[in-house]
């Protein structure tokens, strides 16, 4: 790659491009004490008048959501900045989405993937929240503005955020591919997925997703037990192994779907997989004791399996031949249709503190990435922020968003740079147009 140089678009200092940059069960990784957290240091938005702090000090917004995203920490520190309560709630993607649409007036700010923003538009139990609202918009990353990063287009398999993000005014519920006056969300916390596996087991670098079905893991390989995700990966795996040429493997037709999941049936029978997880703690306990050697997984999963002492690594699945790369999604904040007045000007303020950088800070001490790093920059260490966005070697011990230390001075992360894994993600999370059928033809491969 040649060089890429700052835009206020990017929020990505310039560099040279090769140094550049569901659910419940993502719990246990993320619990603590807010006051633990963040120790490169915060920069609390701050300066309201005394009568707006006066009127809002009552006001509680319920941010509901995956605990992955929806993360107590976080909302105590903003109900610490902002001088109103934020109650975060943990549901599992299944039962958010249900939450959402059946009992809306239940919860004040929705967090949501791509596809769950498309849904929830089109039940009519959002607000679009208005552009010139969010302080730090011009500095967000084109993935979100123009769908594109680095000079390329990103993937449109699955549901990109960019896609899933705009709308032309605030009550539509079609979406609009572009940016427009309304979003339907705004994204604030993303990554790029692949394959966790044991160096010390397997004695040979794993760069490509067929590793995951190689016979030579029988009996020691998992996958992810979350339909609309564990397919995706395992298309992955069969597209991988130029098994079959996917026409989108986000959303599959029925002749796909029934391939995938026949080839999965088989794979089971054989006694290639040891286990299907779906909770953090499975896939970690699964991976630190050697009974799976490689597996899907999440990166904070891996963070986990190193801090109890056992390697692991998160194969870089770098795009190449028209195959490979890894499997992106997003999260973001949507507010809900009920809001007004006091509580929905509360609501930008959250809005806008989640964007100021102490969020993404907080994130980036676990794997993952800010929508404006710019402000996340500001509170990262210079170490932090070679190390999680740029690729670079660890001139000190890396701690998580505990004060945990995860790894040594001279890590790398797995996968590269910022730009390196973005750039190469292939597919997105998505709800796919068959997804009823997926989900009956998934249970027959559970039931197998």
């Amino acid at each position: 790659m040649g060089t890429e140089t700052t835009t206020p678009a990017t929020g990505i200092e310039k560099a040279d491009a090769a140094d550049t940059t569901v659910d419940r069960s993502k719990r246990s990784l993320l619990k603590g004490a807010a006051a633990t957290a963040g120790v490169a240091g915060a920069q609390a938005i701050t300066g309201f008048p005394l009568i707006w702090a006066q009127e809002i000090k009552d006001i509680e917004l319920r941010h509901v959501g995956v605990s992955y995203s929806v993360v107590k920490a976080i909302g105590d520190q903003a109900s610490k900045d902002l001088g109103f309560k934020v109650t975060m709630q943990n549901l599992d993607t299944s039962a958010a989405i249900n939450r959402f649409v059946t009992q809306p007036n239940s919860v004040d700010i929705a967090d949501v993937e791509g596809w769950q923003a498309k849904l929830a538009t089109k039940r009519g139990v959002l607000q679009g929240i208005e552009r010139r609202r969010i302080k730090e918009f011009d500095n967000i990353l084109p993935i979100f503005t123009r769908g594109e990063i680095g000079g390329k287009v990103v993937s449109r398999q699955g549901i990109s955020p960019y896609e899933a993000m705009y709308i032309t005014k605030p009550d539509a519920t079609d979406l609009h591919e572009g940016v427009t006056d309304w979003m339907t969300f705004l994204p604030q916390v993303y990554n790029a997925d692949s394959i966790g596996y044991r160096p010390d087991l397997i004695k040979h670098p794993v760069t490509e997703w067929k590793e995951l079905i190689n016979p030579k893991f029988k009996g020691k390989a998992a996958i992810l037990d979350v339909p609309a995700i564990g397919i995706m990966d395992a298309a992955l795996c069969f597209e991988s192994a130029g098994e079959i040429k996917y026409g989108n493997k986000g959303n599959m037709t029925r002749k796909e779907i029934d391939f995938t999941i026949d080839r999965l049936i088989e794979l089971k029978r054989q006694g290639h997989f040891r286990a299907t997880w779906t909770t953090f703690d499975q896939s970690v306990q699964l991976m630190a004791a050697g009974e799976v050697i490689i597996q899907s997984m999440w990166s904070p999963a891996v963070a986990a399996v190193r801090v109890k002492g056992m390697p692991c690594i998160y194969a870089p699945v770098n795009i190449k031949n028209g195959r490979e790369g890894y499997r992106g999604w997003c999260n973001g904040m949507a507010l809900m249709r009920h809001l007004s007045g006091k509580k929905l000007e509360a609501a930008y303020e959250y809005l806008n503190w989640y964007l100021s950088g102490w969020q993404g800070a907080f994130v980036a001490r676990y794997g993952y990435y800010s929508p404006v790093p710019s402000t996340a920059k500001k509170n990262l260490s210079p170490n932090e922020w070679a190390y999680w966005y740029e690729g670079k070697p660890s001139k000190d011990v890396i701690l998580d968003p505990y004060g945990v230390p995860m790894e040594k001075a001279g890590a790398l992360r797995d996968g590269g740079s910022f730009m390196e894994r973005v750039t190469n993600i292939s597919c997105w999370n998505t709800l796919m147009d068959e997804a009823q059928y997926m989900n009956k033809r998934w249970n027959d491969f559970k039931s197998a």
